[in-house]
């Protein structure tokens, strides 16, 4: 069986595009990056711990973990406390480039794989009106960096360079050549 060791609706929504059966397991472990790390082997070790932890449990499945953050400047970007927190980063991110670092690791009976994407991701100059109607609307208090792209925060962004579905929190091409080495395939 295929299990998904998170809550994200959006990644229950990319893993449902390939009609593929599934089960969402998600960890429950409080996330502990590792000290002093760069954002790409935080989001490996954090996708990791979550894969090996329900891996755990569900002895011959095959797990997915995955994490996302935000980084600007080499200052992650979590998800925001409060609406003034979201507007801090929103104005930090406006007419700036910035970088979304996904993690993912495949794990099943002791055998983890991980990987870890990148991308670029420009956003337009934003006015102090859209930053406040766009926190009003809830979007980015749930969400890294305080934005969802594949939300209303399209409107935002001016272009990437890298991997879209990475941005929206689960790298497919890298997770579809993971899970064929296990000899598992989403088609």
């Amino acid at each position: 069986m295929l299990i998904l060791a998170s809550a994200s609706p959006r990644r229950r929504e990319l893993l449902e595009r390939f009609g593929r059966e599934f089960i969402i397991d998600p960890a429950v472990e409080p996330e502990n990056p590792p000290a002093d790390a760069t954002p790409s082997e935080t989001v490996a070790a954090l996708a990791a711990a979550k894969a090996r932890e329900v891996a755990a449990r569900r002895p011959g499945d095959v797990v997915i973990g995955a994490d996302t953050i935000v980084s600007l400047d080499g200052v992650i970007l979590g998800k925001p406390a409060d609406a003034e927190e979201a507007s801090r980063m929103l104005h930090a991110l406006s007419g700036r480039a910035h970088r979304v670092y996904t993690g993912v690791a495949v794990a099943r009976d002791g055998e983890l794989l991980t990987g870890v994407e990148m991308t670029r991701v420009c956003f337009r100059p934003l006015t102090d009106a859209e930053i406040d109607a766009y926190i009003a609307t809830g979007e980015p208090l749930d969400k890294a960096g305080a934005y969802g792209y594949q939300g209303l925060a399209g409107l935002f962004v001016e272009r990437i360079e890298g991997d879209y579905f990475s941005v929206v929190g689960l790298p497919l091409c890298r997770l579809g050549r993971m899970l064929q080495s296990l000899g598992v395939t989403l088609l």
